[in-house]
Order: C-alpha cells, then structure tokens, then sequence
C-alpha cells in the first residue's frame, strides 16, 4: 500500500513503525473473509482492510479520529483471525492498537461512553473491587428496563453470587508432588479469580501432578490487556512492568522455567510484553526476557511427558480455539491433543477460526454486535452435539456458557479431572461412566 507520511512524522519511531505496517498491506482481500464483523455486516469499512484505509487516512493527515473512524475501530475485535489468514503478514494487532490510543488521545466520546469505559479500566483489573462490586448486581438487574444495554449486559454476564477470594496479592510456593521437573510462576490474573477461581486451582493441581513448582509471585496482577484494547496505554504499561518487577525478583531468587498463562487472552498480552516496553530502554531487556518465557498452560504440558489419565466418563468435548491462542499465539493444536491424551473424544466447532464475541471487553461495549457472535457460535457448537465445550480462556467461557444448553469449561479443568481431580463444577451433576481407581503422579 503506497503512504503518503511526511518527512517530519517518520521521524517519530511510533509512526515510522505504523507507515511499514501500512506499506506492507497489498490489497487483497482475503482478510474479509475471516472478519467477524465483516460477516456479520457486509461494510468494507468493518473489515480489517477498511479499517486500514481509515487509520492510514487519519494518522497520514494527522486529524483527530472522526465519529466514523471511532465507529468502525470499535466494532473491530482485535480478534487477528485477518493475521492468520493474510498472505503479506501484516501486522494488525500492533496498527489497531495504535490506532486506538490515537483515538482515546483526540477524541471527546459522550459522557456515559467515557464514564463506562473508564469504569471497566479500573474495575476490571482490580479483583478485590470487583468482587466488591459485583455485589450491587441484583440490583441492576432488578433496574434492568430502565438502564443502558451495556448495564443490562454486564449484569447479565456477572454470577449472581461473587466467589469467595482464593487467591491474593500475596506469594504463595505450591511444591510439586513428585520430584521436581521446573519451577513455574502462574500469572493469577484479575477477572478469572472472580468469576472463574476454579480455573487457577486445577492449573495449580495439574502442574503440581506433573513435577511443577508453581509459583505466585508477589505483587502480579492484571496482564494489562484490558485497558490496552480500550486505548488506555499508560495504564497497560503499568500493569505491565508490576508483573515484569515481580517475575523478575523470582528469577533472581529461585529462577523460573516459564511464565504459565491459563487464560489467552492475557498470554498474548504478555507474549508481547517486548513489544509493549521496547522504547524504554531500562524497561525493554526485562520485558522480552519475560515475554520470551511465557507459555499457555497447553503449550507447557504438551512439552511434559503428562502423567497417565483417563476420562471419568466418555465425554465428546467440542474444543473452542480462542482467538488469543490460535491467532494471537499461534497455539491450536496443543490443548486438542491433550484432551485426546487423557481419554475425551474431541469434535471441532464448524467456524471455528471466528470469534464467539466475547473479545475481553468487546461484549460489554459492543453488546449487539456480541450477540450475535454467540449465537452464531452457540448454533455451529448445537449442529454437532457435544456433551460438554472446553476452551482455554475465560472470555469464551462466561460468554458461550450464557447461551449454551451444554457445560463450558477450561481445559485444565477436564484434564485435572482426568488426573484424579475432582468433579469440574459445571459437571456437578455427571455420572461416572464406571467406578475405575485412577492413577495419580
């Protein structure tokens, strides 16, 4: 794509980054195809190519971002199937990510937008408040009919009765059951420990079964990505370096083997760590050291000779790849062989390259849009008739299982299970196919 960027704008390393993101674009199309948005609407302007030409037109005339530019940015779900499938190789996540700061910089949304939005930026990321605030739920649901859909839609997503706090901003040593084999931190995340704290525990069960130590590290927390997408970049880089800060004291004090994410979405955030921090030099060393350790949980397990497991009861899971995994990370074949390995009869999703809208905080902001994502995907996971949905993250997982007539659950959660954990949850009620004893490492 030819670009028209001045002398002078090149000269700032921010721009002269998006100018070869741009150059690198030919046109193609093929991108339309894998766009959620684009299926769903049919405007180019709601493709990735579109999108495109409205960045390069705002940032080569330098204008702050228009109302239609805004429109089309937001409806974007920063879901990078267009990154899989473009034969150029450009490098959307990093163009829209830019973009978007650019927006948040020059232009003024309505208040109850702003208010919003800065509302999810600082409750989501924080466990403690947010738990704390899920508490006035009920009551926005009584008061339903007369507030916002987004109101309405977040009330609607959140449980009805907040978890009790498992795990705190607080280090906490889990040794491995056998001999040790690596030292691992897991990142504890914000969202997951409210409205998922199970997740974690099996993590933690199933690593420690196959020779982990697992690690929480003091002082981790949010990955950042949540206030990366919604453009608040100082906020990101925050939360950023309070993780780098706190991996980094375990390195030097016990060393770790890797970084463990159980939830995709901030595995790609973090994997990206280098990227985020490259232009603060004291910053930069320690972020790509970090970026470079972090592994899904999948992908660490895949690497393990996983200790014997058998199913405990014959279960046809349906997988649902989050985009974070097999777009952002590149990580799709890993968790299927897994749930293999221990015994379930793993089915694909027809469409399974399309998001099911869930897009951190995209359900929220974007809840028609949303929507229809879920029940386009909640259709395709009927049309094979699972008896359970496994995913590997936590946005896929409230989001399909508001709609769903099966269980949605975590992977690690029907692999623990197969390890000689306990019953998932979400399966409370399962009979066992048999009453076989089950070999524990």
């Amino acid at each position: 794509m030819q670009t028209n960027f001045s002398i002078a704008q090149l000269a700032d390393p921010e721009l002269k980054n998006v100018e070869r993101i741009l150059r690198s674009c030919v046109h193609c199309g093929l991108c339309t195809a894998t766009c959620p948005t684009f299926l769903l609407r049919g405007d180019e302007l709601d493709s990735p190519r579109g999108r495109i030409y409205l960045i390069m037109d705002m940032l080569e005339n330098a204008r702050p971002a228009s109302p239609q530019v805004v429109t089309h940015l937001d409806r974007c779900l920063s879901c990078l199937g267009c990154m899989t499938t473009c034969p150029a190789d450009v490098d959307y996540m990093h163009l829209i990510d830019f973009a978007r700061q650019h927006v948040e910089k020059t232009f003024r949304r309505p208040l109850g937008e702003r208010m919003f939005r800065g509302m999810l930026g600082r409750l989501l990321p924080r466990p403690r408040l947010f738990r704390l605030a899920l508490l006035g739920v009920p009551l926005i649901r009584a008061l339903s009919a007369a507030l916002p859909d987004a109101l309405r839609n977040l009330a609607a997503l959140a449980p009805s009765v907040p978890s009790s706090p498992k795990i705190h901003d607080r280090r906490s040593v889990f040794p491995a059951e056998s001999e040790r084999r690596m030292r691992v931190a897991l990142l504890a995340g914000c969202v997951q420990q409210v409205l998922a704290p199970q997740i974690n525990a099996a993590t933690i069960r199933l690593l420690n079964r196959n020779g982990c130590e697992v690690v929480l590290a003091e002082g981790g927390g949010c990955c950042g990505a949540l206030n990366h997408h919604l453009g608040q970049g100082q906020e990101a880089r925050r939360w950023a370096k309070r993780n780098i800060d706190a991996w980094t004291r375990e390195i030097e004090g016990g060393g770790l083997d890797a970084v463990i994410v159980n939830a995709s979405g901030c595995g790609t955030m973090l994997k990206d760590y280098g990227f985020l921090l490259r232009g603060e030099p004291e910053w930069a060393a320690k972020a790509e050291r970090i970026a470079k350790l972090t592994r899904d949980v999948s992908e660490l397990l895949a690497t393990l000779e996983v200790g014997e497991t058998h199913a405990r009861a014959p279960l046809t899971v349906a997988y649902q790849s989050a985009c974070s995994l097999q777009h952002g990370q590149g990580v799709s074949e890993q968790p299927k062989a897994l749930l293999q390995q221990a015994g379930f009869k793993v089915i694909d999703i027809p469409e399974g390259h399309l998001c099911c809208g869930s897009a951190g905080s995209y359900n929220l902001l974007q809840p028609s849009l949303a929507r229809a994502l879920r029940d386009r995907k909640v259709g395709h996971i009927e049309s094979v008739s699972p008896d359970v949905v496994a995913t590997g993250n936590i946005g896929c997982l409230i989001q399909i299982s508001g709609a769903a007539r099966v269980p949605v659950l975590h992977v690690v959660e029907l692999l623990d299970w197969a390890g000689g954990g306990p019953v998932p949850i979400a399966l409370a009620g399962i009979e066992r196919a048999s009453p076989t004893t089950h070999k524990q490492n």
